[in-house]
């Protein structure tokens, strides 16, 4: 049998954060080759807003058939009624997305990208479409995870780059007070990779955003078993690289028109099982305010 094979192996917290710089600096090395944003008008007489899509990301974003699919597959058709110019959308790899953004390849991504601290540096949101609260995810009937305590020194998979790899300080932090630490790292370049290496045991657990996890268990209830929230309340939002203030404000208007037709609230339950109504309505622009909003919900 072949089994997926890691992007990358660390051992711990401390390593996590070391790749998480690094996934910092080379997004703002991206960064500082935009020179500015692209206004509403420019697009208009382009007749094309570029955007760029996930590839596997289920239920946000996944190819069925050779095409797009998933949430954010049926907000671009939203998007093309909403606009009145054409909307074209590319889908990548995740560990390319970003840097293509920030390079002025696009003028958005509209991908379930978690919000985080580092990628403020580079990027701004739009105002969030769903809630990101991080959970653990272990084998069904594995005994030897009864809770959040249990995980300490086990081997966790995550997507390289991702929000979750992000905020596993978090979960660290939280094992530190019970007198455990973070075991060993493992990063994927696609959330089914880690699943996989889950299964079949490479793993002892994963990390996944609330929705994600919640499909999965929900899917293969005798393959999976749904465990705690390992982190607090954090936002999935489409980045921008600043300096794009007028891309922000037409998507931001996008997003305020799906709430009010209704129609953001048919997609979460269509794609998600649950809703995300009680989210902030306004563009995340810095980490103080990523704080205030998280801490405030």
């Amino acid at each position: 049998m072949t089994h997926p094979s890691p992007v990358q192996e660390t051992g711990g917290i401390d390593a996590t954060r070391r790749s998480v710089i690094l996934a910092g600096a080379a997004m703002l090395t991206g960064f500082a080759g935009l020179a500015r944003g692209i206004t509403i008008e420019e697009i208009q007489r382009r007749g094309v807003m570029n955007v760029v899509t996930e590839d596997d990301f289920y239920p946000f974003e996944f190819i069925k058939d050779g095409k797009p699919s998933g949430f954010h597959k049926d907000v671009i058709d939203e998007l093309r009624a909403y606009a009145p110019f054409k909307v074209h959308q590319d889908v990548l790899p995740w560990t390319g997305l970003l840097a293509a953004v920030t390079a002025g390849k696009y003028d958005a991504a509209i991908t379930g990208a978690g919000v985080t601290e580092e990628r403020l540096a580079a990027f701004d949101y739009a105002p969030p479409i769903c809630a990101d609260i991080s959970h653990y995810i272990k084998r069904a009937g594995d005994d030897r995870i009864q809770g959040i305590k249990d995980l300490s020194g086990k081997t966790v998979g995550v997507q390289a780059g991702g929000a979750q790899l992000a905020r596993l300080n978090q979960l660290d932090a939280t094992l530190r007070r019970t007198g455990g630490q973070l075991g060993k790292v493992v990063q994927y370049q696609s959330y089914p990779e880690v699943y996989a290496d889950l299964a079949n045991g490479r793993l002892d657990y994963a990390v996944n955003s609330v929705v994600n996890a919640s499909v999965l268990v929900r899917e293969r209830p005798k393959v999976f078993a749904l465990g705690e929230a390992t982190t607090g309340l954090g936002f999935i939002a489409w980045p921008i690289a600043k300096g794009n203030a007028p891309v922000l404000s037409y998507l931001t208007d996008f997003v305020q028109h799906l709430y009010d037709s209704g129609k953001l609230k048919a997609l979460q339950e269509k794609w998600f099982g649950m809703t995300f109504l009680d989210l902030p309505r306004e563009p995340i622009t810095s980490v103080e305010q990523l704080r205030m909003l998280s801490a405030a919900k």
